[in-house]
C-alpha cells in the first residue's frame, strides 16, 4: 500500500480536484474515473498524465506494479511526492503532457490515464502521439473530457482554463484516430436509488424520475450525462455496460443536473445521411435541365430604366442559349438600383442578333464586323448612359442582389474605382474571390476550387484585379483611361491591366463577395491555350509584364503564401500591409450588448485606418446576420481552429498587433502567438476586470443575506479569474482596460505592467430637447447578472417610490435574453419591451435612462449610449465608475432606492435641469468616448 504523508502543499481553488475539496460533486466525479481505471491496473505499469494532487495515482498504485504521475505544475508534483511518494511503487515527475520527450527513457506502460486534461490542451494530436509512443502493445488508454454540447452549451458553464472542448463525435474521432477499439461511457453525478442483484450478467436498466406537478412524478428511461469517459486500445477490452460509485454515508447536496438525453439523435443521423448526397451531382442535373429547357426558348423581357444609374454591357458572339440564361438571370435577380442592359452583337454567326432585337428592355448595339471581345466591350461601353459600368460576360448567370451589392460598395466609397463579383462555377465550387498578381506577372484566383461560402471568402477586400467576367467601374474613370487597352486585343489580361490602371489613378479595386455570379468559364474562348483566342492568354502575359514592370516590382514573389500575397492596404500601392488579429469569445452582436458595440467599432476603425483585420471567434458558430455584416465591413473572419492555424502558419510572421479580448481568449492564444507571430504586439483587452465583477457580486449576495454556497462559489471564481487576469497582465505586451479606475487598480496589483485605457466608443447625436419625452428607460442585456439584479431592484423597490410622486410615469425595460421571472415585473407602470434591434427611436422619446447597478466592473455602455443621445442618466456610483461624470453636473447619482427615485422624479418634472444635464452629458461623451479618442489609442498600439 502507498502511504500518505506530508501536509497540504496546494490549495483547493475549484479547478484541480483535491481530497479535501468542499465540492462533493467534484469528489464523486474524479474518484469514480480513477476507480474505473483501477480495474485495468492490477499488476501493470501505469502512467497517469496530468496527475494533479496525486490522489488518483495513489489509488491505482494500491494494486499496480508501478505508477508514475506526471504534471506540469511543480507545486503539485512536490506536494504529491511528499504526500504519496517514497521508496514504494509510486513517484511523480514534472512535465508537459504534450512534450514528446516526456519520460522518453522510462520504457513502455501497460495503462495510461489522462483525466480532465484534454480540454486544457490545444494540441490534442500531440497528446495522442505521446500516448501512442509510451503505451505498450495491447495497452489501454483511459481519458475523459466534458461534453461540449452539455457542459458548455446546455449547462452554460464557462471555464476560463478550457481551451478546446469536444463533442462526443469529436471525442470518438480523436480516440479512433489512434486506436482500433474505442468505447465511450457517459458520466453524471446523480441522486436517486440503486438496486443490485445476484446475477453476474443481465440487461442494464436506467430510469429517471421527473416532477410533473406539485404532487406528481413521472418515470422515464435513460440517464443524463455531463462528461465523457473513453477507453481505447488496439486489442478488445472488456468495458462495463454501466458503473456506479456510491457514497452510502453522505448525500449529495445541491441541485441535480438536468437530463441531457437526446432522443432524436438517431433520427437526426438518419436524416443527415439521407439528405447528405453530393451537392455537385444535384447541381449538374439541374444545370442540364436548365440548359435543355432554355435552348428551346425565345426572347427575354427585362425591366430596365430610362434613367439608369448602372449600364450593364454584355458582348455577344453567338451561343444564344447562354446569352438568354444570362439575361433571364438579370431579370430574376430582383435588382433595386435603376439600370439598363446594353448588348453588343459582335457579328454573331447564329440567330442571336434577331432574338436579341426581340428582347424587351435590351438596348441592342450591332457591330458591322467581328471586333473581338475587347473591342466589343469598348464599343458597347461607348453607348452606356449610367454613371457606373458593369462589364458582364454572356456566359454568366447572376444571383439575386448582385448588382445592388456592387453599386452600394462603389457609390459608398469614393476611393473605389473598380469592384468585382465573386465568381462561382456551375457545380458550386468557387472560381475566384478576387485575383492576385505576382512579380513575374503570373496570376492566381484567390479561393479557386474552394467552398464559396467559406468565411474566408465573405469579406470585402482590396485585390490586385478581378476577372472581367463581372466587374463594375466608374464610367468617368473608364472614359479617362480610354476603356480596355487595345494592345491586349482580342482578349486576355485586359481586365488585369484595367485594375492596374485604376490603381495608378489613385483608386482602389475590391472584390464584393455578396455579388455572386455563376461563370461558365471557357464557353467563350475554349480552354486550349495554343489555339484560337485562348492563345492570347500567353501572348498578352508578356505584354502586360512589359507595360507594368515598375508596378510589378512591388508585387509578391511567385510562391509567396496566398495569405500574404493577397494582402493590400486599402488605397495604397504597397503590396504587403500589416495584419491585425482580433479575437473574442463570439462574433460581436452590437444590437444586443455594449461590449459588442465597442468591439465592432474598434474593428471598423482598424479597417478604416488601412489595416488588414482578421477576426477569430473562439465560439465557431456562424452567428447571423452579424457574421455577414462583419465580413461586408472588410473583416476576414476565421470561424474554425483549422483556418486559424493555417493563418498563423502562413502569415503569423506578418502580424503586427494581436488584440485578445477577455481572459479566456488571451490565455488560449497568447502562448501560441509568441511562437507563430514573433513580431506581434500581444495586447490583452480585459473588456472589464472579471475578478472584480465577481468579487463585487459575491459581496452583494452576502450583504443581501443570500445563500452562503452562492457567495462562496462567486469568491472562488473571482480568485480563479484574479490569478488568470493578473498573470496575463504581466505576460502580455500591453493590457487594455476601459477606465482609469481599473488602470489604477492594476497599477497596484501588477506594478510595472504596461496598462492603457481604451474605453467604449460613442458618437454624439444632435442636441436634444425635453419636449415629447414621456418615457423612462432601462437598457441592458439580461444574460448579464448585474443587469438582471438592477432590473429587479428598479422595478421592485425604486419604481413604486417614483409612482407615488408621478403616477403616470412609465418604465420601459429593454434587453435580450430575459428570464420568465423578469417578465413577471411587468405591470404598475412597468413595460417589458424585450429585445429592440434599433434603440434610436426609444432614445428619441425617452425622458431619462436609469442605471441602478449594484455590482459589476468596467465602463457601462448603456450610460455612454444614453448620454450620447442627449438622454440624461440617473444611476449608482458604480454605474458611473471610471467615467469622470459629476453628480448634478452631467448625471444624477444615488445609491439607495429613495435617492434614485428622487433623482428620477426631478428629471421628470424639471425641464431646466433636464436640458442642462443633456448638453453636459453629450459634451462629456465627446471628450472621453468619441471616435477620435479610440482612434488615437489604436494608433498608439500600432506605433
Amino acid at each position: 500500500m502507498v502511504g500518505i504523508g506530508g501536509s497540504r502543499g496546494i490549495d483547493w481553488t475549484g479547478e484541480r480536484c483535491v481530497p479535501w475539496a468542499d465540492d462533493v460533486q467534484v469528489i464523486y466525479e474524479h474518484y469514480h474515473r480513477y476507480a474505473l481505471a483501477a480495474r485495468y491496473t492490477f499488476g501493470r505499469r501505469v502512467l497517469d498524465l496530468a496527475s494533479g494532487e496525486g490522489y488518483g495515482s495513489a489509488l491505482m498504485a494500491a494494486h499496480a506494479t508501478e505508477v508514475v504521475g506526471a504534471d506540469i505544475d511543480e507545486a503539485s508534483v512536490a506536494h504529491a511526492n511528499a504526500r504519496y511518494g517514497g521508496p514504494g511503487n509510486l513517484r511523480f515527475v514534472t512535465g508537459s503532457i504534450t512534450d514528446p520527450d516526456l519520460l522518453a527513457d522510462a520504457g513502455k506502460f501497460d495503462v495510461i490515464t489522462c483525466f480532465e486534461a484534454l480540454e486544457h490542451v490545444e494540441e490534442q494530436d500531440d497528446l495522442m502521439r505521446l500516448v501512442r509512443n509510451r503505451l505498450a502493445p495491447g495497452g489501454v488508454f483511459l481519458t475523459s473530457t466534458p461534453d461540449l454540447l452539455v457542459y458548455t452549451h446546455e449547462h452554460g458553464n464557462e471555464n476560463p482554463f478550457h481551451v478546446k472542448e469536444l463533442t462526443e463525435p469529436q471525442f470518438r474521432a480523436l480516440l479512433g484516430g489512434s486506436f482500433e477499439h474505442v468505447a465511450v461511457l457517459r458520466q453524471n453525478v446523480a441522486v436517486g436509488s440503486v438496486m443490485t442483484g445476484d446475477r453476474e450478467h443481465g440487461p442494464i436498466l436506467s430510469q429517471q424520475l421527473r416532477r410533473t406537478g406539485e404532487d406528481s412524478w413521472a418515470v422515464g428511461t435513460g440517464a443524463p450525462h455531463t462528461y465523457l469517459v473513453g477507453i481505447a486500445s488496439d486489442e478488445p477490452v472488456e468495458v462495463p455496460a454501466a458503473t456506479t460509485l456510491l457514497d452510502p454515508d453522505r448525500a449529495l447536496l445541491g441541485a441535480v443536473a438536468d437530463a441531457a438525453a437526446t432522443p432524436l439523435r438517431a433520427e437526426i443521423d438518419r436524416l443527415t445521411a439521407e439528405n447528405g448526397g453530393p451537392k455537385s451531382q444535384s447541381r449538374r442535373l439541374i444545370e442540364r435541365y436548365r440548359t435543355r429547357r432554355r435552348q428551346a426558348e425565345g426572347p427575354v423581357a427585362i425591366t430596365t430604366s430610362e434613367e439608369p444609374v448602372v449600364s450593364v454591357v454584355i458582348p455577344v458572339h453567338g451561343k444564344w442559349s447562354y446569352t438568354r440564361r444570362c439575361l433571364q438571370s438579370i431579370e430574376d435577380s430582383g435588382t433595386r438600383v435603376p439600370f439598363e442592359v446594353v448588348v453588343v452583337d459582335d457579328a454573331s454567326p447564329d440567330e442571336s442578333a434577331d432574338l436579341l432585337a426581340a428582347c424587351q428592355g435590351v438596348r441592342l448595339v450591332r457591330a458591322e464586323e467581328n471586333l473581338g471581345f475587347l473591342r466589343a466591350v469598348n464599343f458597347g461601353a461607348s453607348h452606356a448612359r449610367g454613371e457606373l459600368l458593369v462589364l458582364l460576360n454572356n456566359d454568366t448567370e447572376v444571383r439575386p442582389g448582385w448588382l445592388d451589392a456592387l453599386t452600394e460598395v462603389v457609390r459608398g466609397d469614393g476611393e473605389i474605382g473598380l469592384a468585382g463579383a465573386k465568381l462561382v462555377y456551375p457545380d458550386g465550387r468557387l472560381q475566384e474571390c478576387g485575383g492576385i498578381v505576382f512579380a513575374d506577372a503570373s496570376a492566381a484566383n484567390y479561393g479557386h476550387g474552394d467552398d464559396p461560402d467559406d468565411p474566408r471568402y465573405r469579406a470585402i477586400r482590396d485585390v490586385d484585379y478581378c476577372s472581367g467576367a463581372a466587374i463594375m467601374v466608374r464610367r468617368d474613370l473608364w472614359e479617362r483611361l480610354g476603356g480596355f487597352d487595345q494592345r491586349y486585343s482580342p482578349a486576355y489580361y485586359e481586365d488585369t491591366d484595367l485594375a492596374f490602371a485604376v490603381r495608378a489613378e489613385g483608386f482602389r479595386t475590391v472584390v464584393v463577395p455578396d455579388a455572386v455570379v455563376v461563370h461558365h468559364e471557357g464557353v467563350s474562348h475554349g480552354t486550349d491555350v495554343t489555339a484560337g483566342v485562348k492563345k492570347y492568354q500567353e501572348i498578352n502575359h508578356k505584354v502586360f509584364a512589359e507595360k507594368w514592370a515598375t508596378a510589378l516590382a512591388e508585387q509578391a514573389e511567385p510562391g509567396t503564401s496566398l495569405w500574404l500575397a493577397r494582402q493590400r492596404i486599402p488605397g495604397r500601392t504597397q503590396r504587403e500591409g500589416e495584419f491585425v488579429l482580433v479575437a473574442d469569445v463570439v462574433i460581436p452582436t452590437p444590437d444586443r450588448d455594449s461590449g459588442s458595440v465597442r468591439l465592432r467599432t474598434l474593428l471598423d476603425q482598424l479597417v478604416a485606418m488601412g489595416h488588414r483585420v482578421v477576426f477569430c471567434p473562439m465560439d465557431e458558430s456562424p452567428r447571423q446576420p452579424y457574421l455577414d455584416q462583419l465580413q461586408r465591413a472588410g473583416v476576414t473572419v476565421l470561424l474554425d481552429s483549422a483556418a486559424r492555424e493555417q493563418f498563423l502558419h502562413e502569415a503569423g510572421s506578418r502580424i503586427r498587433l494581436a488584440l485578445l479580448s477577455r481572459p479566456t481568449v488571451a490565455w488560449h492564444l497568447a502562448d501560441r502567438l509568441r511562437i507563430c507571430a514573433p513580431r506581434a504586439r500581444i495586447v490583452f483587452d480585459t473588456v472589464d476586470l472579471h475578478f472584480l465583477r465577481l468579487s463585487r457580486e459575491a459581496e452583494l449576495v452576502e450583504r443581501l443575506g443570500g445563500a452562503i454556497e452562492t457567495s462562496t462559489m462567486l469568491h472562488q471564481r473571482s480568485k480563479l479569474y484574479r490569478e488568470l487576469e493578473l498573470a496575463l497582465v504581466r505576460a502580455c505586451d500591453r493590457t487594455l482596460v476601459v477606465s482609469e479606475a481599473e488602470r489604477d487598480l492594476l497599477a497596484d496589483l501588477a506594478p510595472g505592467a504596461p496598462v492603457s485605457v481604451l474605453s467604449n466608443v460613442h458618437t454624439v447625436g444632435p442636441e436634444a430637447t425635453p419636449d415629447g419625452r414621456p418615457g423612462v428607460l432601462f437598457v441592458g442585456s439580461f444574460d448579464h447578472p448585474p443587469n438582471r439584479d438592477a432590473a429587479y431592484w428598479l422595478a421592485g423597490e425604486i419604481w413604486p417610490l417614483v409612482r407615488r410622486e408621478v403616477p403616470e410615469a412609465v418604465l420601459d425595460l429593454v434587453g435580450h435574453d430575459p428570464t420568465n421571472q423578469l417578465r413577471t415585473l411587468e405591470g404598475s407602470g412597468v413595460r417589458f419591451r424585450g429585445w429592440v434591434a434599433d434603440l434610436a427611436a426609444l432614445y428619441d422619446t425617452a425622458r431619462l435612462a436609469v442605471a441602478p447597478l449594484r455590482f459589476g466592473a468596467g465602463v457601462k455602455g448603456k450610460v455612454g449610449e444614453s448620454l450620447a443621445a442627449g438622454v440624461p442618466v440617473v444611476g449608482t456610483t458604480l454605474a458611473f465608475e471610471g467615467m469622470r461624470l459629476r453628480d448634478g453636473e452631467e448625471v444624477l447619482v444615488g445609491d439607495k432606492a429613495d435617492e434614485i427615485a428622487a433623482a428620477i422624479v426631478s428629471l421628470l418634472t424639471d425641464d431646466a435641469l433636464w436640458s442642462r444635464l443633456s448638453r453636459a452629458g453629450q459634451t462629456a461623451v465627446t471628450a472621453q468616448f468619441g471616435p477620435d479618442v479610440a482612434r488615437a489609442a489604436l494608433t498608439e498600439l500600432l506605433a
